[in-house]
């Protein structure tokens, strides 16, 4: 049962404790599933395919690359906005959702059910049993960024036969290069699944995440991963959720999408709580307690516990036809219902992005963004010298309130000096 358990559960498992758990033979290679191209798009394909469809579908549909690179590594994410009307509205009263996909490379399902919601959003699919007029309803008052494969280069080593892979292209998994208790290490901890990078962001693609997120400052973030069927909300570095009404509202709201779209299968809570490990760095608990994203979830949508553990092709992706439409359906669904009841469950006072506090690091990190991509400066250069800046900043800040305190104590002394001198005759 203990291992059955720890099979399941996507985002945390190292495969060689795995292995050494379930008996098996690393060299034996008869039992691997390999990638069934016949369902799965090729990574350039599956971009090919949905640049293809943005260009069909201009009054609904953008899309934008965004580059970064540092120490030689570079990446690029590919980032699709969904609006009707052909262009992202300046009007922050839209109720803005982000959400990504691919975050881990042997996840490919994930970036499947991407390429269908935007199917289904460009109106070249529909979802079965759904009421056109109340959807485009639903959809009029949406802003959607979406991210189909967030780890490019991690899906290139995967698609070169290393199934097992999750990390990026040079060995950092990016779900623990956030900054929220980066760097924390469990017993069990194996670099060579979970390596959380040098520093936090030090991976260009969690930079460009990062920027994206505080730029855009969704009201939902979700972050969809397989390897088993799950709804998570925060937190993944604790075994609790957060206090108040939020929380209520956030788990309400999965409670309804696994009645109605996971048959009431999948796993609600927090990640920390749910599955018996502890997460650290992970993306949403830095969009829930930094970017301040009211509901931040990551979503499971796919797990087969009963196979190998080291077959991890069919691990963490449906192989047969029946199964991969399964997926597609029930959760492109799922998701439709997250757009159509998100903004129910937030009122204004929760998705008031004016009752935001933003610390120092991220002012600065959004205003050098801005000075970036008005300037055109190199993103090497930013990157490496942000903790210099940010220091400077924060030694500036210090001297400023040393010498307002030294300004205000000699007046004070002074208006002492004069009360106390006594009045000649």
């Amino acid at each position: 049962m203990r291992l059955r358990h720890l099979i399941c559960c996507a985002i945390v498992l190292p495969p060689l404790l795995l292995l050494v758990l379930a008996g098996t033979n690393p060299s034996d290679s008869s039992s691997i599933t390999p990638i069934n191209w016949d369902l799965y798009h090729p990574s350039d394909d599956l971009m090919e395919q949905i640049h293809s469809l943005v260009h069909r579908h201009p009054d609904k549909l953008s899309i934008e690359m965004i580059k970064s690179g540092n120490k030689g590594y570079n990446a690029a994410v590919n980032v699709v906005t969904y609006c009707r009307g052909g262009s992202e509205s300046d009007d922050r009263s839209n109720f803005r959702i982000l959400l990504t996909f691919g975050q881990h490379g042997r996840e490919l399902i994930t970036s499947e059910l991407a390429f269908r919601i935007l199917s289904i959003l460009s109106e070249e699919q529909f979802l079965p049993m759904k009421n056109g007029a109340t959807l485009n309803s639903t959809l009029d008052k949406l802003v959607i960024k979406l991210v189909p494969i967030e780890n490019s280069n991690g899906r290139k080593r995967v698609e070169a036969g290393d199934l097992c892979e999750r990390r990026n292209g040079r060995g950092v998994d990016l779900n623990r290069n956030w900054g929220v208790d980066w760097g924390k290490k469990e017993k069990d901890y194996d670099p060579s699944e979970e390596n959380p990078g040098t520093t936090p962001f030090s991976e260009p693609e969690t930079q460009i995440m990062r920027k994206l997120a505080i730029s855009f400052d969704p009201h939902i973030w979700i972050n969809v991963h397989s390897g088993m069927e799950a709804l998570f909300m925060p937190y993944d570095h604790k075994n609790i959720t957060p206090e108040g009404l939020p929380t209520q509202k956030m788990r309400t709201l999965l409670e309804q999408v696994n009645k109605v779209h996971c048959q009431n299968r999948c796993m609600i809570g927090s990640g920390g709580g749910s599955v018996g490990y502890l997460a650290h760095g992970t993306a949403t608990d830095y969009i829930y307690d930094v970017v301040r994203t009211p509901m931040a979830f990551t979503f499971e949508i796919f797990g087969d516990n009963q196979t190998s553990s080291r077959d991890c092709f069919k691990m963490f992706n449906p192989v047969d036809l029946p199964s991969f439409k399964r997926v597609l359906n029930d959760w492109s669904a799922a998701f439709f219902t997250i757009f159509k009841l998100g903004p129910l469950y937030l009122d204004e006072n929760s998705t008031n992005a004016a009752d935001k506090w933003v610390s120092i690091d991220e002012y600065l990190d959004g205003y050098l963004v801005e000075r970036k991509n008005r300037y055109g400066k190199n993103m090497e250069v930013i990157d490496v010298g942000m903790q210099e800046i940010k220091t400077y900043f924060r030694l500036f800040l210090l001297s400023s309130v040393l010498l307002m305190f030294m300004f205000c104590s000699r007046i004070a002394k002074s208006k002492y000096s004069r009360n106390s001198t006594p009045i000649m005759p």
